[in-house]
């Protein structure tokens, strides 16, 4: 699935230009995605349109009080894992993602199948979040979201 969602993010801009769900699968099967994959990225992205636009509304949209934390559930800390919650810890702390943002992105992790979810897999989702929601991210979050950290050379 994750590698469907990467090819979504590379080649469609953010925002509405992604195609209605039947012609994405007809363009993704031509490329040589699995049926299976294909059907549970196209169910996953059902699910991030409906955080876009939600009807009616989701309460857990709405903007905590500032200083208030996150508590994570066990079933959250299970499916999501230590590494991901540190990061999206990171990521809100260092003003780079707000609270409306950390719970989309929170929602579409728990979607994912499998768990706990690596941190390569959560980027990518917090990049379809941003994307999805017409956000770009700053060059630094950027390169973070998109860094290969085996590849990093140490000093």
């Amino acid at each position: 699935m994750f590698e469907v969602l990467a090819f979504v993010y590379e080649n469609y801009d953010p925002g509405e230009s992604c195609p209605e769900p039947a012609h994405l699968k007809r363009k993704l099967s031509a490329v040589g995605f699995e049926s299976d994959e294909i059907g549970e990225a196209i169910t996953w992205l059902k699910g991030l349109d409906g955080a876009v636009r939600p009807s009616p509304p989701t309460p857990w949209l709405i903007q905590p009080e500032a200083g208030s934390t996150r508590i994570y559930p066990r079933h959250e800390q299970n499916h999501l894992g230590v590494a991901a919650m540190g990061f999206l810890h990171f990521m809100e702390n260092a003003g780079k993602m707000s609270a409306e943002l950390r719970e989309v992105v929170i929602d579409r992790a728990m979607a994912a199948p499998g768990g706990p979810v690596s941190l390569d897999d959560l980027k990518l989702i917090v990049l379809m979040v941003y994307w999805r929601f017409g956000q770009e991210p700053d060059a630094l979050v950027l390169d973070e979201l998109c860094d290969n950290a085996s590849a990093r050379v140490s000093h």
